[in-house]
C-alpha cells in the first residue's frame, strides 16, 4: 500500500506593496462626525455635528508631534470665533462648544480633554453612537 501525504492546498500570502510613485491612502480623522454632518438636516443638528468636528480636529492637533505655532493658533482662534458667531446652535451646546474651541487652542491637554468631554455630554442628543465614540476616543487620547 502506498502512503499518501496530505498537503492542504495553500497559496502563500501575497505581499501588497504600492507602486513606486503611488501615494499612500489618506487617513481621514473623525469620519463619523463628518458623515453625520453630511447626513443631518440643515439646521441645528448639522451645525452641532460640524462644531464637534471642528473642535475634535483642533483638539487632536494638540497631540501632533509638532503642534502649530503660537501665531497659527492665534489665527485659528480668531477664525473659530468668527465662524462660531455665524452658527445657530442650540443653547445648551453653544457655551460648551465655544469653551472647547478656546481650550483646544490655548489650554493644557487635561483641560482640553475635560472640554471635549463636556461638549460630548452637551451634544449627546444630536450625535449618533459612532460620532460619540469618536469624541470619547479623543478624550482618552488627550487624557494620556
Amino acid at each position: 500500500m502506498l502512503a499518501t501525504v496530505y498537503r492542504p492546498r495553500h497559496i502563500p500570502r501575497v505581499q501588497t506593496t504600492l507602486p513606486p510613485l503611488a501615494l499612500p491612502a489618506i487617513a481621514f480623522p473623525y469620519r463619523q462626525l463628518a458623515a453625520l454632518a453630511g447626513r443631518a438636516p440643515i439646521g441645528g443638528a448639522r451645525e452641532v455635528a460640524l462644531g464637534c468636528f471642528l473642535a475634535a480636529r483642533l483638539a487632536a492637533e494638540r497631540l501632533a508631534p509638532e503642534p502649530p505655532s503660537d501665531v497659527a493658533r492665534a489665527a485659528r482662534e480668531a477664525g473659530c470665533r468668527a465662524w462660531l458667531g455665524t452658527l445657530t446652535l442650540p443653547g445648551p451646546v453653544r457655551a460648551p462648544l465655544a469653551r472647547c474651541l478656546e481650550t483646544a487652542i490655548s489650554g493644557s491637554l487635561p483641560d482640553v480633554a475635560k472640554a471635549v468631554r463636556a461638549l460630548a455630554v452637551a451634544a449627546a442628543e444630536y450625535l449618533d453612537p459612532p460620532a460619540r465614540a469618536e469624541l470619547d476616543l479623543l478624550v482618552l487620547q488627550l487624557g494620556r
